[in-house]
């Protein structure tokens, strides 16, 4: 199976899927912030390894504290995938937290207040 291929194209959304309603139903670790979502899965074509990448909206110590219990959950969270999904070999989940999207609403606040400045100024010009 290649790594674009559409069969792994599927699995990884199926991954995705199933992780989300795994993290957000079942999992019961306190540390795990109620605001975090599954933002991809990269399956390895083997099946044997998988990439989660976590988004957590919080400060820093909620990031580091939902990465850590996601970390201690990894047993669990494998079986019950394998219980989910059907699959030759249940992968082994590597949690990776992904600041794309504070990174986005942070480049967002940084435009508003650039546009919001031009404003200003163009309306002093008048």
């Amino acid at each position: 199976m290649r790594k674009n291929s559409i069969k792994n194209i599927r699995v990884n959304e199926e991954v995705m899927r199933e992780l989300s309603n795994i993290i957000r139903g079942e999992v019961k670790d306190p540390r795990i912030d109620p605001m975090t979502s599954v933002v991809g899965v990269e399956v390895a074509p083997d099946l044997k390894t998988a990439k989660a990448y976590i988004s957590v909206l919080g400060d820093e110590d909620s990031q580091k504290n939902t990465i850590a219990g996601l970390r201690s959950a990894e047993g669990y969270i494998r079986r019950a995938l394998a219980r989910s999904i059907n699959l030759r070999n249940t992968p082994q989940i590597r949690f990776i937290l992904d600041q794309s999207i504070a990174y986005g609403v942070e480049m967002s606040k940084k435009i508003d207040e650039v546009t919001k400045q031009q404003r200003e100024d163009s309306g002093e010009e008048q």
